[in-house]
């Protein structure tokens, strides 16, 4: 069986950090990826993540990070659940990030806020400098372009 996630997107808010009861570092933060297609209006559509990190690499994430930076993380998808005070079960989808990479330096950093990718035209507006602004778009390929 297979549980494996990867992913590339912003940052949708500066990074939460935690410590357990045991003093392990756990961080969560929201990452916008961008749908591969678009409606019927011509618009892209775009998931917010819960992501979760653990460790060192939360302590880096909190340091780094913040609203708007562009990262690409493998994990896996988590699934749990609790009871809320009212007595109502909750149950949360969230990804666990095992890798984060982060895809530029502070200095590099466009002001761009998640919602500017939800559509191509927000999307010319970015940044030529960050190669992935028109991640998820397609493109057209004939057959004498493929190697076989």
């Amino acid at each position: 069986m297979l549980n494996k996630v990867i992913l590339i997107g912003r940052l949708t808010k500066d990074p939460e950090l935690k410590h357990t009861a045991s003093n392990i570092a756990v961080a969560n933060f929201s990452l916008a990826v961008n749908r591969p297609f678009t409606d019927q209006s011509g618009e892209r559509g775009v998931d917010f993540i819960n992501i979760i990190v653990w460790r060192k690499q939360a302590e880096n994430v909190k340091k780094y990070l913040n609203k708007g930076s562009l990262i690409s993380l493998e994990g896996r998808i988590q699934t749990r659940n609790y009871e809320n005070s009212e007595g109502k079960k909750v149950y949360v989808t969230e990804v666990v990030a095992d890798s984060v990479q982060f895809l530029e330096s502070k200095g590099q950093k466009s002001n761009v806020s998640p919602q500017d990718f939800v559509d191509k035209e927000s999307v010319a507006d970015v940044d030529v400098a960050d190669p992935y602004a028109d991640f998820g778009d397609s493109i057209e390929i004939s057959d004498d372009d493929l190697p076989f």
